[in-house]
């Protein structure tokens, strides 16, 4: 399954020939063609036609007229598999930021134009492996949120010691400050 391994990737945005927004990637969710809430359950449409196409694209939506949703195409042609972008953390700026997807979205500059895009860095937006995970610590495993169907499938995974994570499963508490782990930048790699 790709959605955990993305955990500790970089998303990178040039912003010019010098420039670059890049953010870790701290939390995560896997949809499939299989189960009632992915866009793709009920075949193909005008709508969700990315979901079904080249993995490596951008599929983006916009969720209840407001918010886009950034997710990644995954799987095979013709199959709708995809993961959503739940949470990034960005070195230096505020901690919930871009904690939640259309926080994340807005963050990036991601909305609907940019649905289909291949991620590449000849398109200015790409993904790069990130930190060690034996370094970043647990990756949490549980349910989806913010769906009503097919809610109980474990397909949400986020980084425990991330102060930038959505919404925790009961019980776990946001890490303080002097025990989180802190993304680091492109450079520090």
């Amino acid at each position: 399954m790709v959605a955990p391994n993305l955990i500790g990737c970089f998303l990178i945005k040039r912003l010019s020939k010098n420039s670059y927004l890049t953010g870790v990637i701290v939390e995560t969710e896997a949809y499939s063609q299989e189960e009632a809430s992915c866009h793709g359950f009920t075949g193909r449409t005008p709508r969700n036609e990315t979901l079904f196409g080249d993995p490596g694209n951008f599929y983006i939506y916009l969720s209840y007229g407001i918010n886009n949703c950034v997710n990644i195409v995954t799987g095979k042609k013709n199959w709708a598999n995809g993961v959503l972008l739940r949470s990034i953390a960005i070195k230096g700026e505020n901690e919930r930021i871009a904690s939640g997807p259309g926080l994340l979205a807005k963050r990036f500059g991601l909305n609907r134009n940019f649905d289909n895009l291949t991620l590449s860095p000849a398109n200015d937006f790409w993904l790069k492996e990130g930190d060690n995970l034996t370094r970043m610590g647990n990756i949490v495993q549980t349910t989806r949120i913010g769906i009503s169907q097919a809610k109980d499938i474990p397909w949400r995974w986020y980084l425990k010691s991330s102060r930038s994570v959505s919404k925790r499963v009961k019980g776990d508490r946001i890490p303080s400050k002097n025990k989180c782990w802190t993304p680091p930048t492109l450079e520090e790699l």
